[in-house]
């Protein structure tokens, strides 16, 4: 059903509130004013007004005003739910909304949305939200790599994932490596040097951003930059020191050690960061009888798996190639590519299965089965790794296409799609904020102009544009959160160190809150003011230094976290849409940490407007529960500061935040009353076979 079919049955109750607002003013419907109606509209055009430039306190108590004048109006019963929604209070959101879904009744379109909207956030609350016991995948579509006559790409044997939603697909077949978006689009091609790929098979992306190419029937590697063009080779085809015949599946590890699997000499190849060969491994010997058919290989933490398509199993070796043991024995039908799913789980194509399997225990779990769609008689899967927006993607080799495979769960729910902002400055051009994400409060990047729709009253809107995606965003704003206990007072050269390390790493840091028995920013300044001389101002490092030692008066054993952090939380809200608190602290939150807001509403605050926590730790001492909690919700990361490899890298990864974050506008055609007309906005959001909607509206400028 269309967007126009579908809204004459909503637009009838959605301006229910603005008639009641208007019934009774003069000139309208009746020559008496109604004044509680006429209280509660002003009320709740403040409400908008402040709700839009993220004055979340402030909408509430407007609203809560319009509320005593109209008890139990449920556009305002909306308005309430989502200001409390992102105020970080999810339950009593609910209430609001569950109240506002009874007032417009069962079967209602406003009804439904909302009750869509109840049944996501009740179940990211749920006790298992995060259990993934019972996590199935099915295919949600395909990027064929034919078109009616028209053939994309051949026989597609390893796919890449980035962090913007796209993919590199390897198409063996057709000698190429191409770019596709999260619609299908094909963005670009590589294929290799001027002589061509010869017989391409698997890619891995190296930390610098360098994708590394094996080229079967060419005996090599390729090393492309991370727009893939061609740079040079490693190795080439022989039998010897540095040669491979065949070579298949890469790996990488967290070093940049770079492993192939050299598939006609089976034996496993390792290269330096630079290409240099370094050793092979995996042959018989006196510990191991030697592999048969090497397909698959990963490495991390210092182990390299390998598995093996002729036993069916999966090998475990060190870095240096000494043999540790089988994996997994039993189980496996013909495995071929491994990618690591999270930092304990394999990601493993097995002929026309997905698998997980658990490193540490061994188990094997079934995800996901291809060809329930079309059939299994053209189905092998030879690659198969995890996308940004919580899909599998699966090189069909037989199909001739990418398989997307999505948990059902997520199939049958849709996208979360919430318009976060309306900015109607510059009416009738309007500007549109909106926010995707998945059930589980995942971000979905990598969408554009054909994903979305906005329409008023039921009809598209005018001259609708795609202005923005947050996840395209190369700097994240951060903002720094130093705890002032008494016992940190004791590290403040360590405070010092690690505020140098993220000014230094992690991106544009707009404040620092100091959390003592009264939070409160510090003063600093990041760059000499313009014109000002060397010597007459001190350099930005030095002013951040000082601020964040602090002062004696600074530190107190009454020191509030979560004041502390709501207020350097709401200093990132109308920055970049990549955007994180780092909290610098012993890992100890004291016995005053949750005095005014307890830790699921820190929780949610941050998670719902978007923004990561991250922790780094001072003096060795242990985590509290608290803070793993609060980097488990939102994404973030618990940092040793003097861990071997140092902070530097991991804060430098703050630039990667997804987000989930689009900015459209649209030229109004409908009519303001002066100003004091609300006027409704609704958004939709396709993906594939997804979709995702919300209703709201706005207040013009007054004229």
């Amino acid at each position: 059903m269309s967007l126009v079919e579908k809204r004459p049955l909503i637009i009838p109750a959605l301006l229910l509130f603005v008639v009641s607002l208007h019934a009774q003013q003069p000139g309208v419907l009746s020559p008496s004013p109604d004044r509680s109606a006429m209280n509660a509209r002003e009320e709740f055009r403040v409400g908008v007004l402040a709700y839009n430039r993220f004055a979340f306190n402030e909408a509430l108590l407007s609203f809560e005003r319009a509320l005593a004048f109209l008890p139990g109006e449920p556009l305002i019963l909306e308005w309430l739910g989502r200001a409390y929604y992102r105020s970080g209070m999810e339950d009593t959101a609910l209430r609001q909304w569950q109240a506002a879904a009874d007032w417009y009744g069962s079967g209602s379109g406003e009804a439904i949305l909302l009750a869509g909207r109840i049944e996501t956030v009740r179940n990211r609350r749920g006790l298992f939200a995060d259990s993934d016991g019972d996590l199935r995948y099915v295919e949600a579509g395909n990027f064929p790599g034919r078109y009616d006559n028209v053939v994309a790409f051949r026989q597609p044997s390893a796919v890449l994932t980035l962090d913007d939603g796209s993919a590199w697909v390897v198409a063996y077949g057709s000698n190429e490596l191409i770019q596709l978006d999260v619609n299908g689009v094909i963005r670009r091609r590589s294929r290799g040097p001027i002589n061509g790929f010869d017989r391409p098979y698997d890619v891995v992306c190296g930390q610098d951003g360098r994708l590394f190419v094996s080229e079967y029937r060419g005996g090599r590697i390729s090393v492309l930059n991370k727009d893939g063009v061609w740079q040079h080779y490693i190795g080439s085809k022989g039998l010897g020191t540095g040669q491979m015949v065949g070579p298949q599946n890469l790996a990488m590890d967290e070093q940049d050690y770079l492993y192939a699997v050299d598939y006609g000499n089976r034996r496993i190849a390792k290269f330096d960061p630079d290409g240099v060969f370094i050793l092979n491994f995996g042959s018989q010997n006196a510990d191991f009888s030697g592999l048969l058919s090497p397909t698959g290989i990963a490495a991390r933490d210092g182990v390299v798996y390998v598995a093996d398509s002729a036993s069916k199993q999966i090998h475990r070796f060190d870095g240096n190639g000494r043999y540790l043991g089988i994996l997994v024995s039993e189980g496996l039908r013909g495995p071929e590519s491994m990618r690591f799913y999270d930092s304990n789980r394999l990601l493993v194509a097995d002929t026309n299965r997905i698998l997980l399997i658990d490193v540490r225990s061994s188990v094997v779990t079934e995800l996901g089965t291809a060809g329930n769609i079309r059939g299994s008689s053209r189905i092998r899967l030879i690659g198969a790794e995890p996308d940004r927006n919580g899909n599998i993607l699966a090189a069909n080799f037989a199909a001739d296409e990418v398989l997307i495979m999505t948990p059902i769960d997520e199939m049958a729910s849709g996208l979360f799609v919430q318009i976060d902002r309306i900015i109607p400055d510059n009416f009738p051009i309007v500007t549109v904020e909106i926010q995707v994400q998945d059930r589980q409060r995942r971000p979905i990047v990598g969408l554009d102009s054909r994903n979305f729709l906005l329409s008023e009253n039921g009809r598209t809107v005018s001259g609708q544009n795609f202005l923005y995606a947050g996840y395209r965003a190369t700097e994240a704003d951060i903002a720094v959160l130093v705890e002032r206990s008494p016992s940190s007072y004791a590290l403040r050269d360590d405070i010092t160190s690690a505020v140098r390390d993220i000014n230094a790493s992690a991106g544009r840091i707009v404040s620092m809150v100091s959390a003592g028995d009264q939070p409160f920013r510090e003063r600093f300044s990041l760059a000499i003011p313009q014109g000002a001389a060397q010597g007459n101002s001190p350099p930005a490092a030095s002013t951040l230094a000082l601020a964040a030692r602090g002062n004696s008066d600074s530190y107190s054993p009454r020191w509030r976290f979560d004041l502390g952090l709501r207020l350097a939380a709401t200093d990132l809200l109308e920055g970049s849409k990549k955007r994180a608190v780092v909290f610098v602290s012993t890992g100890s939150l004291g016995e005053l940490a949750f005095e005014q807001y307890s830790l699921s509403e820190l929780a949610a605050y941050l998670a719902n407007n978007g923004i990561v926590f991250h922790a780094v730790i001072l003096g060795g001492n242990e985590v509290s529960p608290d803070i793993q909690y609060l980097c488990g919700e939102t994404g973030g990361r618990i940092l040793p500061l003097y861990q071997p490899e140092g902070i530097g890298s991991a804060l430098t990864g703050l630039k990667g935040i997804p987000s989930g974050s689009y900015t459209l506008s649209f030229r109004s055609l409908l009519p303001t009353e002066f100003g004091r007309a609300y006027l409704p906005l609704e958004a939709e959001v396709y993906l594939l076979d997804r979709s995702g909607r919300d209703d709201t509206g706005y207040f013009p400028p007054m004229e």
